[in-house]
């Protein structure tokens, strides 16, 4: 038996591959590589590309990887492009993944994992947020992962499925031991735009919202290791596996640090860097921290990297490799500054 990995050439859903990879459990990544790429696909890991709402194409992977579990990645992920684009994010992420369900439904799989975010619960959720809180998105993105979560939730009701939605908070980092990481150019996640500003690779780091209602005034998230969260999904599905109930859970530590202490956590690592303040976006919470406790109640999951440092750190070391001069990566779609620091 198999795990299908939609979005598995991208950020996360490569991460899990790889941890999949490591525990010896076989995996198949489904991607259209409109974002991922192949070089983000771990050795020996089958790569399909295509779409996931392509009912046929998935159909066919399910039934010839003899895949028992789906674990759903692919989607589009920015709260302030979804602004500007809502009925791409809704047929992207809530369209799809209906098409996905129907596909996991009649083929008869068993088990699914679904990839959410705390954007579901808005601007101004309680602190620290449990999954009991109220969910009112302030995005098109959360409102789309949101009526997401309905519809696997009343699929799984409805039909022989047990799933397991985990809403993410800020991931951040890469592989510890160097092997992935972010490699997307036109990445917007903090910490990745500050260690690039900091390698001199993007011209300097903007801070959207100065003057919020938080200590310093910038935005607080809840930063979690990509690598824990990638061991997350693997707690999920030894959890499915087990015979495990269809559940919500955080994925985050339960503490956050603010705009301002990121920033100071990426000098510590690289030295100096040019900081400027910009208006804060639309669709961006003011602060958001997991209440953690069910995740580690539920699947004894124990983070192994939950220290800003080390998340820091690992996302430094894996941006000095990825654009050191002579790699192989994804050139063309690089940022002018990237390419000539690069070359």
């Amino acid at each position: 038996m198999a795990v299908l990995i939609t979005g598995g050439a991208g950020y996360i859903g490569s991460h899990m591959a790889l941890a999949l990879r490591d525990a010896g459990e076989a995996c198949v990544v489904l991607d259209d590589l409109s974002t991922g790429e192949r070089a983000a696909v771990p050795d020996g890991v089958p790569l399909v590309v295509g779409d996931v709402g392509d009912a046929a194409l998935v159909l066919r992977v399910l039934a010839e990887h003899e895949i028992d579990t789906v674990a759903h990645f692919a989607a589009r992920i920015s709260a302030p492009e979804s602004v500007r684009d809502p009925l791409g994010y809704f047929a992207a992420n809530t369209g799809k993944t209906r098409d996905l369900l129907a596909a996991v439904v009649a083929a008869k799989v068993g088990r699914f994992i679904f990839s959410s975010t705390a954007a579901v619960y808005g601007l101004n959720p309680p602190t620290p947020t449990a999954e009991t809180a109220a969910c009112a998105p302030g995005s098109p993105y959360g409102v789309s992962k949101l009526m997401s979560e309905w519809i696997v939730r009343e699929t799984s009701a409805a039909h022989d499925l047990a799933c397991v939605t985990l809403r993410y908070f800020n991931v951040a980092g890469a592989d510890p031991k160097g092997r992935n990481g972010q490699r997307a150019a036109g990445a917007s996640n903090l910490i990745t735009v500050a260690t690039r500003a900091a390698l001199g690779l993007n011209p300097g780091l903007s801070i959207f919202g100065a003057n919020l209602p938080t200590p310093d005034g910038t935005g607080v998230r809840d930063y979690i290791h990509v690598s824990d969260l990638a061991d997350a999904h693997v707690a999920a599905l030894a959890y499915l596996r087990g015979g495990g109930k269809t559940v919500t859970l955080n994925c985050g530590y339960g503490w956050g640090y603010s705009v301002k202490e990121v920033v100071a956590a990426v000098r510590r690592a690289a030295g100096d860097f040019p900081v400027r303040e910009a208006a804060a976006r639309p669709g961006d919470p003011y602060v958001s921290i997991a209440d953690a406790s069910l995740i580690r109640e539920t699947l004894g999951w124990r983070p192994r990297h939950a220290d800003l440092d080390q998340i820091v750190g690992d996302a430094l070391r894996w941006e000095k490799s990825l654009w050191r001069p002579g790699r192989k990566t994804a050139g063309a779609a690089r940022p002018a500054a990237m390419r000539r620091r690069a070359s």
